[in-house]
């Protein structure tokens, strides 16, 4: 009891106490108070703030407190102006906590609502405005959303004094900035977010930003675990919207960027309402990513993925001397790059920096050097300056512009009188530039020309650069490395030589109907652009330019020089990053009009080769074809070891292969049959193996002459012009077989007929009859026949070999005659080969003159009959070796020289027969002993090898006069050839003999009733029965074949 009634006597106490005190407060209105408030509550009026809450009567004016403290509270920037704040805030809620708290509580909430939607429409009108109003707002809430967290914190704010419904101060918080934020549609109180969860996001979130930060019991926590947890998620899911708005606003200044890189192309500029949006959309990237990459790390949450920038971040700052280099050199070089080789990326990129090889002082570089020696350096480049600028006086020439577009090199006869000098230095300099055709050259000249550099000699450079010899373009890209080597140092440099050739571009467009004679002066200024554009020298929107002039007027000699700009500089155009889009489209539109307006041949030649030269059609790899071990090396024994003296040697090898191998076979009969995979030289060859594997493998050899005639006969039949060289060398090599043997005449007579008679009608080629497979244009067939006759006609000089050819070269002058114009080149192959083989022979002029002759030629034949009979025997008893061909002709000639005897011809070699009289036999014994002996003889004095073959070749001449002119007269039907019946009763025969070296005959006359006479008679007789009925058997056989031809056809 007296516990109780001590404590109730100290709450009396107390109340009397207070009501004492309030008797005691001034109770004049607080002026000085609110006056105080409204400047600042921070620490520097905190002191004097607490002291008047304490001495005045504030129930009267809790409006004007409340109002005057929350007007101050906007102004208080520190922790410790807020600590302040809170301090004196929670002095008036201690003295009026049912009146003051409720009120400034409602305040506080209404000063941190976010604006209204209204407010917000009209502010977005003008960008600029609702800025300034964003950032005043997010200034004047900081301060109080700061000092709302601390009273929530020290609990002023609370269940009993924010609503009705009794919220904690952390739920109050929460749903003030959930307010705040969902209603924020600009996303533009992130800051308010920051700041709050930097200063308050353990209490409120949970989340700690010192990672060495002691654990706080639950006990401890000032705020609830679910309204922690609520708030976390709450600000999470802000992040994710901050997140996607970041990379929406990337992929917007990605896209502001390509247009404006593609409008700084079209026009050359960016115009400048452009450039402000663009860097205000920059800045506001910039500072959405900052807040986003504050927000990431302090609510440990990850960055998203931003896309990576395609376009060019430097785009905007392009300019005529900027040079841009990738990463990666090698995605530039080749197919798919923009240069061809990596020799020419190197030619073009790779510039030497003349930092390193020329001082500083020259470079216009300062180097912080004493005052005295700058002005020294400055004293002597206006020196030099002022004698470059005296001698450019004198050099300068006038200039016509519809004459001349340039004048001569400005090496003249007045730089060489000027003394010794920079002036006399840049004239050698520029005299020995048209020598200077290498990468090392040109770099050294450039740093020659920087140690007298200066504006005049500028000038006379590029005076001397645009009026190089007109004929020499091969210069013109070692001038550009020169003009991008010197404009780092001088960036004048490029653009003077740029205006030059842009007014001569001008020009030249006025003078477009002028065309030889500025034909020239067109193709030089197209390269120059062309250099300075992989030079990177050449603003994108001027090349461009160019192209869209050329496409707007696509005719004439614009053409050409579209043609000329696209090969120099077309594939660096559409593989450059800024320039692709564009050049694509224009060559699009290039092909477009190709194919609407009509040009001539070579024009669409030009469109089309700087068409595939800038975009070069997709192509696979080659591959290469895979061959057995055993293809590859009859390959290389054929194709690289077989020559006239290794042909032995390969010969061996090839009898050693193993022959009954399939594949080995394969290869060897595909080696033999196709000549073309074989040099044209080494068809010889090539032939004479196969001779000689005749006598080893007979059926491989026949296999390959039905092939070959068969690809000729192929050849024929499609006719494409792809294989003209392979169907050349096939008829090389049957030309060769026949000289080898291992074909006959009649093989090589059937395929020359062939040639000029297959696909005609009726085997009959006329002027107005157009075949299919031989059109009147195609002279490939002339080809053919040219070469067969060339490698084998010379062997048909004799007998039926040689009429069978002249009746053939009869028809194929009416051949010839059937064709069109026939070219140049061919009309010396045809002259060549009838030259070779008959230049005795009359060549018709027209098509009527041939087919008289060639009529009267096939009636010939029909009446005298066919001389296939006189084949019967072996017709290569008669081809004569290349080694006595010569003799034999000769012999022959002098043989027919000799008068024919009157009598009937009869045998010389009856041997056979009856054989010479004892007399004869024994005159010839005795004549053949001697010659016997004197061989011998001479055998001592001369070599054995040439007396052999003396004496074979005396012997083989004189049989094969006797025996030609026995045949000769006896298709005549003759008989006074060398002995025969005269009025006498006589028959004579020539003895051949040999005396003294020399090959004598000796006349004998027998008595035409000895047994000798009338038994040669008699053999004559027969034989020329069995000619007769052998040439009949030949006709029919003939006849019949024809018969069939002319069925089957």
């Amino acid at each position: 009891m007296d516990g109780t009634r001590d404590t109730k006597d100290d709450e009396e106490a107390a109340k009397r106490a207070r009501r004492h005190a309030l008797k005691e407060l001034n109770a004049s209105p607080p002026e000085t108070l609110t006056k105080r408030a409204k400047l600042s509550i921070g620490s520097e009026n905190r002191d004097h703030i607490l002291k008047d809450i304490e001495t005045l009567t504030l129930e009267k004016y809790v409006e004007e407190i409340s109002s005057s403290l929350l007007e101050g509270l906007a102004k208080c920037k520190t922790d410790k102006d807020i600590w302040a704040a809170t301090e004196v805030i929670s002095a008036v809620h201690r003295r009026l906590a049912m009146t003051f708290t409720p009120r400034f509580v409602e305040m506080l909430a209404q000063s941190l609502s976010p604006p209204p939607r209204n407010v917000s429409a009209v502010s977005s009108a003008n960008l600029d405005l609702q800025e300034k109003e964003i950032a005043a707002r997010i200034t004047r809430q900081r301060p109080v959303f700061r000092v709302s967290c601390e009273l929530a914190l020290v609990g002023i704010i609370g269940k009993n004094t924010t609503s009705p419904e009794g919220k904690s101060g952390g739920e109050w918080i929460m749903k003030l900035t959930k307010d705040l934020l969902s209603h924020d549609t600009t996303l533009s109180s992130v800051p308010l977010l920051i700041t709050f969860i930097k200063g308050y996001g353990r209490p409120f979130l949970g989340v700690s930003t010192n990672s060495n930060a002691d654990e706080i019991p639950e006990s401890e926590e000032l705020v609830e675990k679910e309204v922690r947890d609520r708030f976390r998620k709450m600000c999470e899911g802000y992040y994710d919207n901050v997140s996607k708005l970041l990379v929406k606003e990337h992929k917007r200044l990605q896209e502001q960027d390509r247009r404006n890189h593609e409008a700084y192309i079209r026009s050359g500029e960016i115009f400048e309402d452009r450039q402000q949006a663009y860097e205000k959309m920059t800045k506001n990237y910039e500072r959405l990513l900052s807040n986003c990459q504050t927000l990431s790390e302090l609510l440990n949450q990850q960055m998203p993925v931003l896309p990576d920038a395609s376009s060019k971040t430097d785009a905007i700052g392009i300019s005529s001397g900027d040079r841009q280099r990738g990463d990666e050199l090698d995605s530039n070089v080749g197919r798919g790059g923009q240069w061809e080789d990596d020799e020419e990326r190197k030619f073009y990129e790779d510039l030497i920096d003349l930092k390193d090889w020329v001082p500083r002082s020259f470079l216009n570089i300062p180097e912080g050097e004493a005052e005295s020696s700058s002005q020294a350096e400055a004293d002597t480049e206006a020196d030099i300056e002022r004698l470059m600028d005296t001698n450019a006086d004198v050099d300068e020439t006038t200039e016509d512009g519809d004459e001349d577009i340039r004048s001569a090199s400005p090496v003249t006869e007045v730089d060489a009188m000027v003394a010794p000098g920079p002036s006399q230095i840049l004239t050698g300099l520029l005299g020995k530039l048209p020598d200077a055709t290498s990468r090392d050259s040109i770099d050294e000249a450039a740093i020659e020309f920087m140690y007298i550099n200066s504006k005049a000699a500028r000038k006379r450079l590029v005076k001397f650069l645009l009026s190089s010899q007109k004929q020499r373009l091969d210069l013109i890209p070692y001038y550009g490395r020169l003009v991008a080597t010197i404009n780092k140092y001088a960036p004048g440099l490029a653009k003077e030589v740029l205006v030059a050739i842009e007014e001569e571009f001008r020009y030249l467009q006025r003078k477009r109907k002028v065309v030889k004679e500025l034909s020239t002066a067109r193709a030089r200024n197209i390269t120059w652009f062309s250099v300075l554009t992989k030079f990177r020298l050449v603003p994108p929107h001027v090349i461009l330019h160019l192209l869209r002039v050329f496409l707007d007027d696509l005719s004439g000699t614009n053409v050409d020089s579209l043609a000329a700009l696209l090969e120099g500089c077309g594939r660096f155009l559409l593989r450059g990053t800024d320039t692709g889009p564009k050049t694509a489209e224009m060559l699009e539109l290039m092909k477009r009009k190709q194919g609407l307006q009509k040009f001539d041949q070579r024009q669409i030649l030009l469109l089309e080769n700087a068409y595939y030269q800038c975009n070069p059609p997709e192509r696979g790899p080659i591959e290469h074809k895979q061959r057995s071990v055993i293809e590859q090396f009859i390959r290389h024994l054929l194709c690289d070891v077989l020559s006239r003296k290794t042909l032995d040697n390969v010969l061996k090898l090839l009898r050693r292969l193993h022959w009954d191998d399939p594949e080995t076979e394969r290869v060897l009969f595909k080696m033999f049959s196709k000549p073309w995979k074989v040099s044209y030289s080494s068809i010889t060859l090539i032939a004479m193996l196969t001779y000689d594997l005749q006598r080893y493998h007979s059926k491989f050899c026949v296999d390959v002459v039905d092939q070959v005639l068969e690809n000729i006969r192929l050849g024929m039949e499609k006719n494409i012009y792809k294989n003209n060289q392979k169907r050349v060398a096939t008829v090389k090599y049957l030309g060769e077989l026949y000289i080898y043997r291992l074909v006959n005449s009649r093989v090589i007579f059937d395929t020359l007929w062939s040639l000029v008679t297959f696909g005609h009608f009726e085997g009959r080629p006329l002027p107005g009859q157009v075949s299919p497979i031989d059109t009147p244009d195609d002279y490939f067939r002339i080809r053919l026949v040219c070469t067969l006759l060339d490698c084998c006609g010379m062997c048909f000089d004799r007998g039926s070999h040689k009429r069978k050819l002249d009746r053939f070269l009869i028809f194929f002058q009416l051949y010839i005659l059937t064709k069109s114009d026939v070219p140049m080149d061919v009309d010396f192959m045809i002259t060549d080969t009838f030259e070779q083989l008959r230049p005795k022979i009359v060549m018709y002029k027209t098509f009527e003159e041939a087919a008289v002759a060639v009529d009267e030629m096939f009636e010939n034949t029909k009446a005298d009959g066919d001389d296939s009979g006189d084949e019967s025997g072996d017709e290569d008893e008669d081809r004569p070796t290349e080694a006595d061909q010569e003799d034999q002709t000769v012999i022959e000639e002098q043989t027919e020289d000799r008068p024919t005897s009157p009598d009937h011809l009869v045998l010389l070699n009856t041997r056979e027969n009856l054989g010479p009289s004892e007399e004869e036999a024994a005159d010839f014994d005795k004549e053949f002993s001697k010659m016997l002996s004197d061989a011998v003889a001479d055998a001592k004095k001369v070599d054995r090898k040439a007396a052999m073959s003396a004496w074979d070749t005396g012997v083989t001449m004189s049989g094969s006069v006797v025996a030609r002119r026995t045949k000769r007269d006896a298709d005549r039907d003759d008989i006074d050839a060398n002995g025969g019946s005269s009025s006498l009763g006589v028959m004579r025969f020539a003895v051949l003999s040999k005396k003294t070296n020399k090959n004598q005959t000796r006349e004998l006359e027998i008595p035409t009733s000895s047994a000798l006479a009338a038994h040669t008679l008699s053999a004559q007789l027969q034989n020329k029965q069995e000619q007769e009925q052998l040439k009949r058997l030949v006709l029919d056989y003939e006849h019949r074949e024809e018969l069939a031809e002319k069925k089957g056809v």
